[in-house]
């Protein structure tokens, strides 16, 4: 065998060394969104004023010296100053923490109908792209039905048909006393938002499952023996995730909208519990004479949609495969 010499390896040059520098560490897809994420202002901004509502809705109604349904006599209708915010209702009552009773009603409608929208929609079709076949095609006629109807009517039929069961079921088994202390008014728009809000939800996961189904892993797990119970829990629906938060983002405003709205229309929680829209609505009455009582609760409801559609946003761009350079 021929000897190597020395004279054939020669260093490497300053600017050859240059090719081989490392552009940025390496990084996992959460990693590198959260990145994404922190460089975009906006989206962070957007993200400290939510997490700063939160904690005001949750703290707030707790430091203030006033109960959101305590009246105070020789305080009815006062304007905005120092020893009330927001100013008071005809009743005497402070509107600043009514307001943020309210905020704590709303984010919390809003959470949970996306938690539960999020459960259904994903297991549903989840479980149909996965099967396919004649399950899939009847699963998706369902949902291309629901779709047909406008979500606002099955919002309200179940409102309106849910309560007087529910509140039947609070009085007659006493298990059930802590959620009366929520309101049955209450309980009907947690359900009523988490069983129609999954229908868009559900679009986007079977198109996803479609897609993921096809991947090497999958047919990987298949041949070592994984059922299709724990491919698609363990490999579908994660690797699924960065769609299903980016769809579900958007849809907490939705909800918190959609229960502002059955509340300004007489539809949503029982007097004397506050929301954001039955506070608006309450505001309309006196309008002309006390304008800050449709001010305030109005611009809290703005403030916190706006707040979470630019967060959407910005998730959004930092979870798109296609915005990683």
């Amino acid at each position: 065998m021929e000897n190597i010499s020395r004279d054939l390896f020669v260093p490497v040059s300053k600017e050859e060394k240059q090719y081989e520098t490392i552009v940025r560490p390496s990084m996992s897809y959460w990693q590198d969104a959260w990145r994404r994420l922190k460089a975009n202002k906006v989206a962070m901004a957007s993200m400290w004023a939510i997490v700063f509502f939160i904690v005001l809705a949750i703290v707030g109604p707790m430091v203030m010296p006033y109960r959101y349904d305590e009246q105070l006599r020789g305080h009815e209708a006062l304007g905005p100053s120092l020893k009330h915010l927001f100013g008071t209702d005809e009743l005497g009552r402070d509107l600043f923490v009514r307001c943020l009773y309210g905020m704590r009603i709303s984010l919390s409608i809003g959470i949970v109908a996306t938690i539960i929208n999020i459960v259904i929609g994903v297991l549903y079709r989840g479980i149909s792209g996965y099967i396919g076949g004649k399950v899939d095609n009847i699963m998706m006629r369902i949902v291309d039905i629901l779709y047909s109807v406008p979500l606002m009517i099955y919002v309200i039929l179940l409102s309106v048909s849910l309560k007087p069961a529910l509140e039947k079921l609070f009085d007659k088994y006493a298990f059930l006393s802590g959620l009366q202390t929520v309101g049955a008014p209450l309980v009907c728009i947690y359900i009523a938002l988490g069983l129609t809000y999954w229908i868009s939800m559900a679009r986007i996961v079977r198109g996803e499952i479609l897609s993921l189904k096809q991947q090497e892993y999958v047919t990987a797990a298949k041949t070592i023996g994984a059922s299709g119970q724990k491919i698609l829990l363990r490999h579908l629906i994660p690797n699924a995730m960065g769609s299903i938060i980016v769809t579900a983002t958007p849809q907490i405003p939705s909800a918190i909208f959609t229960e502002s709205f059955l509340s300004f229309i007489g539809l949503g929680v029982d007097a004397p519990v506050p929301s954001l829209g039955s506070l608006a609505s309450d505001g309309i009455n006196g309008f002309i004479y006390y304008p800050y009582r449709l001010f305030f609760p109005s611009l809290l409801l703005c403030l916190i949609i706006l707040a979470f559609n630019l967060f959407g946003d910005g998730l959004r761009d930092a979870l798109d495969p296609r915005m990683r350079k």
